[in-house]
């Protein structure tokens, strides 16, 4: 990383600042309003509703209303799979309808954004070094200064008596080139593991400060999972 650091000027550099307003840095300030109010919930949920909303009134012939066929058979069976788990009454069925059909909306939508955003990332790297459109120095340009920021907070808390490169090989930029994070599998066990610790802490917690029987109700999903 210190080869970064000597070759990006500092943040408070008038150059830096006047480098960020052009090309793709000019897009993602003028773009910078609108992904803000996207990453809103309450928009996203609006959006969501909206989508199922369109897909509904749409002829059955249509690309769209064969989706909602599609999706109003995933959402019907997921909600048998829950009721032959867990007791479903009317009330409870309406709101697990309406939940998984919100969820799997949202879903679908997040997927087809991851896909065209990292589709987006390989033509945009494709291009960096290929130097399509002579766009190189511009993307590399734009990338440092991405790297300088998030590499900033790891720098301000360097002891002095640590070397930069030491530093950087231990914290940021190993030896080999590895990322100094686990790998993928990894980290998904390690998520997994920790949402269910949490969820049966939570059951616990209903289980004695509440009238609710919890356990008793996690034990019958169990068994009924199990086929016992």
């Amino acid at each position: 990383m210190s080869r970064l650091t000597e070759a990006i000027p500092h943040l408070e550099d008038g150059r830096l600042r006047r480098g960020v307003i052009g090309g793709e840095g000019m897009i993602k300030l003028l773009s910078a309003p609108i992904r803000r109010l996207f990453r809103f919930p309450l928009v996203q949920f609006a959006i969501v509703v909206f989508l199922i909303l369109v897909m509904q009134a749409a002829n059955e012939q249509t690309v769209l209303g064969e989706a909602f066929t599609a999706l109003d058979k995933i959402v019907d069976d997921s909600v048998q799979v829950t009721a032959s788990i867990l007791t479903v009454k009317s009330f409870t069925k309406s709101w697990l309808t309406f939940g998984y059909m919100i969820g799997y909306v949202y879903l679908a939508c997040w997927l087809i954004f991851f896909l065209a955003r990292t589709v987006v990332r390989q033509l945009v790297d494709f291009a960096g070094r290929k130097n399509l459109f002579w766009l190189r120095s511009t993307i590399a340009k734009e990338r440092g200064i991405e790297a300088y920021r998030a590499w900033l907070p790891l720098e301000k808390i360097r002891p002095v008596q640590v070397r930069q490169q030491e530093w950087e090989e231990t914290y940021a930029w190993p030896r080999d080139n590895k990322p100094p994070y686990p790998p993928l599998p990894q980290r998904m066990f390690r998520t997994v593991a920790a949402y269910l610790f949490v969820s049966l802490f939570l059951i616990v917690l209903l289980q004695v400060l509440t009238p609710l029987p919890a356990l008793r109700w996690l034990g019958d999903a169990v068994k009924r999972v199990a086929g016992f």
